[in-house]
């Protein structure tokens, strides 16, 4: 769904109306009145106190927190009780975005320490910011209130390594190659292990993208939202943030 946002402040019962009414489908029709179809205060009275009270640096700790229980071997394992489960399917308002790799070594929910409801994740190989993955993120801030959108990259990435390799791929797999070149092209002259460096610079990219989204914007312009990159250690499991 492609939306243009001339004024980005729309509210979640035009949102509604906006999806039923151009995209026609049961299905999509389905998912967005599950979350906008009440009145707010009722989703506020719905959701935890944490999600509906936390900011954006406070969501930020929350993941940061989580991966240090990971690394530590102190996992918690919040909120992935029957209760919850029964809480959660009510409606969502997770406090966090992550767009990251479909590689299978970093799911989100156990490297941060999370549970069913916490987070809204999109993963594609490369943890590149396509126009779907931003609608995605765009609908997870703007409508479901997420406060932090974190662009998880990791270590020894295959979708960076092909890039910097120049491979040649059949299918539509190129068309993740494309969307990494900015990213190696940028980072090919600094010291150090390229692939690292590269995959680094791609998160950096898709950040900068993110941030093009006038809808993104203009939460992160009124303190609701920060888009941040990170860097997962195969080795170690630690997420390191990138600037």
């Amino acid at each position: 769904m492609s939306v243009q946002h001339p004024q980005i402040n729309v509210s979640r019962r035009n949102l509604l109306k906006f999806g039923a009414g151009a995209i026609g489908t049961g299905v999509v029709t389905v998912g967005l009145a599950s979350n906008l179809v009440a009145p707010e205060k009722s989703l506020a009275q719905e959701s935890p106190a944490k999600e509906d009270d936390i900011t954006p640096d406070k969501a930020l700790q929350e993941l940061l927190d989580g991966n240090d229980r990971f690394v530590k071997s102190k996992r918690k394992n919040p909120h992935q009780s029957y209760s919850r489960l029964a809480e959660v399917a009510k409606g969502q308002k997770p406090f966090a975005s992550i767009l990251g790799c479909a590689d299978s070594r970093v799911p989100s929910e156990i490297v941060f320490d999370q549970g069913l409801g916490d987070l809204f994740v999109c993963r594609i190989a490369g943890n590149i910011a396509t126009s779907e993955e931003i609608g995605s993120l765009e609908f997870g801030s703007l409508v479901l209130g997420s406060k932090v959108i974190l662009v998880l990259g990791h270590e020894r990435c295959g979708a960076v390594d092909a890039t910097i390799k120049g491979a040649q791929v059949p299918g539509r797999i190129g068309s993740l190659i494309e969307a990494i070149r900015l990213g190696v092209e940028r980072s090919k002259d600094k010291p150090g292990d390229r692939l690292e460096n590269a995959a680094k610079a791609n998160i950096l990219v898709q950040v900068e993208t993110l941030k093009s989204s006038s809808v993104l914007s203009e939460l992160i312009n009124g303190g609701k939202l920060k888009i941040v990159g990170g860097y997962y250690d195969l080795d170690t499991g630690k997420v390191s943030l990138v600037s």
